[in-house]
């Protein structure tokens, strides 16, 4: 529908935010739908318009109805339309990476909807280890694309979240992840993939919107010295395939129950991920069961023909990426080459109808079949439920529960907003808006930088001190007058999308150019406490600040999305204690002089000195670690139950009863009901309320190669001053006490198991 629309654009700036208002007068739009009775009364008698009927019934109903050519305009992501059944063009490709972007072209912002809820980039949300926040961002997030959905801005099929592996701290791409803990990754991607989809009522079926769990898989490097993901083949093994890259890509399947997975670019162990029909139909379709659709990365399967000559013919890629599994096609390859496949006898049409089949069923699930969207549920949602206070606030929450406080002399953070009169506040980063929102990102409601929102509280001195995050020349004798005549400094510094992002890894984990001279200059004439702050997704060798006497403490930001700089605020001047724990390593520069990008290995080898890789395996030094995160108080923990012995029960003339195993089987007989809790008392010693995230670790037997420390589990509690709580863990001994052997089988390791609480140890033996 078109809409007379005259724009008024208004940028208005004030301490509290930057906002971009648009006064417009704009002609509602009305949302894409099919058997929309009321414009097409014929629609009414097909049976795939009658909702009462069951989903697999109506389906099969619309597919028999098709022609082959009709049916290829509904494997790629423009859908076409089919005018004579009432079917309108749909575009499936949406994202909602940290909030509705506009990145896809299923999603648009303009006068009607200026702007959604950005939320921080993915690897600092995940930084708060808290579940029910992951739901949370989900809930508002999909609420937000109904909403827009409803005035025809946006779709109802996003393609978030990203829940690769943070493998390598070089990857461009690490901040759209949960980091490099495949329990964390899983816990996060399950839990966003509930907060999208679920929908009210009593259908369990019925989808809010349709989420996708990417990229599947061990896809993690964009483009490293010349090596990119168009042509990068992952020799992964057996066992790192099942104890790392596969658990997110599982759980997001199983337990979020997710209604699509995203096959990547990259081949692993030699052939593309979309035409593998062992990772496609048998994984995740067989083992798995997924109920949805698999859709190939943006020109994949082109991708694969042309780049990687995978093929001889394009239709015979075309058919090796349907018989492989593929549903829907991002891009137009399958629309180009399909047809002449089936001509040529490569692929018969039946596999054609599955995959409709498969994308057919998830329009259906959204109610995309049901007629006119208003009369549906979620049909009130508009323009008023976006960017409400609601979820502004929700955005400034998760920044402040994300954010890590790495380093904290005493006498240095908290800032007192009444001791501290003058506030330096230097760095290129210090005054950034789109810094803030890291990629995949759309329109935000508003901004808030780190200047705005540390001057809401004091007077501040603004000194960029370099032009860019490049910093060529560091401009140090301005930073350093501001320091030397100001109470405290407050040092932004760190990188942005110029170099980390999408098809950009970076080669070194050096904080760029005049960066480190200009911090050391800072704090060598400051007055006052001098507070680093790094935006960043990936971590940095910053060792010179750590070991700096001077620079008193040290903070990690991620790209805190729209309200970051209230967020950051929030914490310097301890109106909120921090919480956020690392999830993901910081290493030296040494590392990456010597690993590989393109090394999948995580496991060590002691023969080549390659050091492994993430807090699971790496044996090397780290300048910090997974799980690192100070407080402004301290907490203890102490056991209050936890086994010392476990006994699997095993068959009479089961083998391990003869002969010595090292480990057994995690095969269901033994395994049901084969678990224990532990208990643990967690005190908070301090004056000043906080949350605090409490980790199980495990560090099993030394079989199979096992990781020397594993996340059994996290729990995020609240404690005011001088408190304590009790937590309870429920341990699974053949899902969490088992490794995975070379050969990619889940055993339960005999022996002494380390279990590890803050810097708590408990023993306990598993036997027979």
């Amino acid at each position: 529908m078109a809409s007379f629309v005259v724009s008024v654009f208004l940028v208005l700036v004030s301490w509290h935010c930057l906002s971009l208002v648009s006064v417009r007068v704009s002609a509602q739009t009305s949302p894409v739908f099919a058997c929309d009775a009321a414009t097409n009364p014929q629609v009414a008698s097909f049976g795939f318009c009658n909702a009462s009927l069951g989903t697999d019934a109506r389906v099969a109903d619309l597919v028999q109805r098709l022609t082959l050519q009709e049916k290829i305009l509904f494997i790629v992501n423009g859908a076409g339309s089919v005018s004579r059944l009432g079917i309108p063009k749909y575009e499936w490709w949406s994202e909602a990476l940290h909030g509705v972007s506009n990145v896809g072209p299923g999603t648009k912002f303009t006068g009607l909807v200026p702007g959604a809820t950005s939320f921080p980039q993915v690897i600092l949300t995940a930084a708060s280890f808290n579940t029910s926040l992951f739901e949370a961002i989900g809930r508002v997030v999909s609420t937000e694309a109904r909403a827009m959905y409803n005035v025809g801005l946006a779709g109802l099929t996003y393609w978030s979240p990203n829940i690769n592996i943070f493998r390598d701290p070089r990857w461009g791409r690490g901040q759209e992840t949960p980091g490099e803990d495949p329990l964390l990754s899983s816990k996060y991607g399950s839990s966003y993939v509930k907060g999208l989809q679920q929908a009210d009522g009593d259908d369990p079926s019925r989808l809010k919107v349709a989420a996708c769990c990417k990229h599947y898989t061990a896809y993690d490097v964009d483009n490293w010295k010349g090596v990119d993901r168009y042509h990068f083949n992952a020799v992964v093994t057996q066992q790192d395939m099942d104890d790392t890259f596969q658990p997110p890509f599982k759980s997001c399947v199983i337990d979020g129950n997710v209604a699509s997975v995203m096959c990547s670019y990259n081949q692993v162990n030699g052939k593309p991920t979309c035409a593998d029909p062992d990772l496609l139909s048998g994984v995740i379709r067989g083992q798995w069961k997924l109920n949805g659709y698999i859709v190939s990365d943006c020109d994949s399967v082109d991708v694969f023909y042309n780049n990687q000559h995978y093929t001889k013919t394009p239709e015979e890629a075309a058919a090796k990426a349907i018989l492989a599994g593929l549903d829907l096609n991002c891009g137009s390859f399958l629309g180009q080459h399909t047809e002449a496949a089936v001509k040529a006898g490569l692929l018969n049409e039946s596999a054609i109808d599955k995959a409709i089949t498969n994308n057919f069923a998830t329009l259906m699930r959204l109610g995309f079949f049901d007629g006119d969207p208003s009369k549906q549920p979620y049909g009130e949602l508009g323009p008023k439920d976006v960017c409400t206070p609601e979820h502004q606030e929700l955005a400034r929450e998760a920044a402040r529960q994300g954010i890590v406080l790495l380093k904290n002399k005493a006498g240095s953070l908290p800032l007192s907003p009444t001791t501290i009169k003058t506030l330096a506040v230097i760095g290129p980063n210090a005054n950034v808006t789109k810094t803030m929102i890291g990629n995949y990102e759309g329109i935000p409601c508003k901004y808030t930088t780190p200047l705005q929102g540390l001057t809401t509280s004091v007077a501040t001195t603004y000194v960029p001190g370099c032009t860019n995050v490049a910093c060529g020349t560091a401009q140090v004798d301005d930073v350093k007058k501001a320091a030397a005549s100001a109470d405290a400094t407050v040092l932004v510094m760190g990188i942005d999308q110029s170099l980390e992002r999408e098809s950009f890894d970076r080669v070194d984990l050096l904080l760029p150019g005049q960066q480190p001279l200009l911090i050391t200059e800072v704090a060598k004439a400051a007055k006052g406490p001098v507070i680093l702050v790094i935006m960043s997704g990936g971590g940095f060798d910053v060792s010179f600040a750590k070991n700096d006497e001077k620079v008193t403490s040290i903070l990690w930001v991620g790209y805190p999305g729209e309200a970051g700089g209230a967020a950051i605020a929030d914490v310097i001047f301890g109106y909120y204690n921090p919480s956020g724990r690392l999830p993901m390593t910081w290493y030296p520069q040494s590392y990456v002089d010597k690993v590989p990008m393109t090394n999948m290995n995580m496991r060590p080898d002691p023969s080549n000195g390659y050091p492994g890789r993430t807090y699971r395996f790496y044996t090397g030094e780290t300048i910090y670690t997974f799980g690192d995160g100070l407080s402004y108080t301290t907490f203890s923990h102490k056991l209050a139950k936890a086994p010392t012995l476990v006994s699997i029960p095993l068959e009479e003339d089961h083998v391990c009863r003869s002969s010595e195993c090292k480990s057994v089987e995690a095969v269901e007989q033994s395994c049901k009901n084969l678990a224990f809790d532990v208990h643990l008392r967690v005190q908070n010693r301090g004056s000043y309320g906080a949350s605090h995230t409490v980790f199980l670790f495990s560090t099993p037997p030394s079989v199979h190669n096992s990781a020397r420390k594993h996340l059994l589990g996290f729990e995020k509690v609240s404690l005011s001053g001088k408190s304590e709580t009790f937590v309870r863990f429920k341990v699974d001994v053949c899902k969490d006490l088992s490794v995975v052997d070379e050969l990619g089988s889940r055993k339960v390791a005999l022996g002494q198991h380390v279990l590890h609480v803050g810097s708590l140890k408990h023993s306990l033996t598993v036997g027979i």
